[in-house]
């Protein structure tokens, strides 16, 4: 038997494949779909401290090879989550990661402690890298406003492990895991969408309501191989930090292109939304790669690329 379990912050994940945030429900809705023991881990909606709308529709638009979407983080907020959504917790055969999304360090700090508290929730994710919101790459987009945040934030999840969501849109990015590592980070998760625009030439206008969102989906995969490879090369592998990559897994070759590159679990996103049962025959399609390359462990191939 192949042996497909892996690590993020010292927490074991029945095999690599995680459901990435907004793609499952607020938390894990798709479970009525799919049977989610057969997932490593999924993630929650990105929940912020306060209600709210998002932005005006249209907020998703189609691409030959991929998707735009400008969601801009709509959820009921923190109190909402805990009251309707984190007693389900314990209802779900999977690893939880609460998502944490805000506009200021004390409203992250505010959705951190409601995290930490929940029952089930196994590790946190803190996105600093949402492109569709007017203020969200604030503290992705800056090392040190990244390492102020984190500071303030890891006291407040006491023992329960930190990732951190960055995002490519603001170019090398390793200076930012790294700042993220020296806070606290337990894993990196690579990357988010990148930002992108398109325009329906008949009508003149934007495809979505905000003009600009986030791209993602097979378009911002090679991207995200690079990124990958270049964290863990230079900055994750001697840290012994694990990575998340996300960003336009279609395939279960596209997840092991992660893998060689240096991750150590793949975000399933954009393909969630083609076909919901993608996340768990990539798995079964990653066993089968392992043991055809005659390891005993998937871990084994983790940075691999020749």
């Amino acid at each position: 038997m192949v042996k497909m379990e892996v690590e993020i912050g010292g927490i074991t994940l029945r095999n690599p494949v995680v459901l990435a945030a907004g793609t499952s429900g607020v938390i894990g809705e798709i479970g009525d779909a799919i049977n989610l023991r057969k997932l490593g881990a999924i993630t929650t909606k990105s929940i912020t401290s306060e209600p709210r709308d998002g932005n005006q529709p249209l907020r998703i638009a189609d691409l030959p090879n991929g998707m735009i979407n400008a969601i801009g983080l709509a959820n009921g907020g923190i109190e909402d989550f805990v009251t309707n959504y984190a007693p389900n917790c314990k209802n779900i055969d999977t690893t939880i990661i609460g998502s944490i999304a805000g506009d200021s360090i004390e409203s992250y700090v505010q959705v951190a402690k409601a995290m930490n508290n929940i029952d089930g929730i196994d590790l946190v994710e803190i996105n600093v890298s949402c492109p569709n919101t007017s203020d969200g790459l604030e503290f992705g987009s800056c090392p040190a406003k990244l390492a102020e945040l984190l500071s303030e934030i890891k006291p407040t999840l006491q023992s329960t492990p930190m990732i951190v969501k960055l995002s490519a849109a603001c170019g090398d990015i390793r200076p930012h895991a790294e700042a993220a590592i020296s806070a606290g980070a337990s894993a990196l998760t690579l990357i988010n969408t990148i930002p992108a625009m398109r325009i329906d030439v008949e009508t003149k206008t934007p495809l979505i309501s905000r003009g600009i969102g986030g791209l993602s989906g097979p378009a911002i995969h090679p991207i995200t191989v690079r990124v990958i490879h270049e964290v863990y090369r230079d900055i994750a592998k001697n840290a012994n930090i694990p990575i998340i990559g996300t960003g336009g897994v279609l395939h279960w070759e596209d997840a092991a292109e992660f893998i060689l590159a240096g991750a150590t679990a793949i975000g399933i996103g954009t393909a969630s939304f083609i076909n919901p049962a993608i996340s768990t025959k990539i798995a079964k399609k990653l066993s089968a790669w392992v043991k055809r390359h005659g390891c005993r462990a998937i871990t084994e191939l983790v940075g691999q690329v020749h």
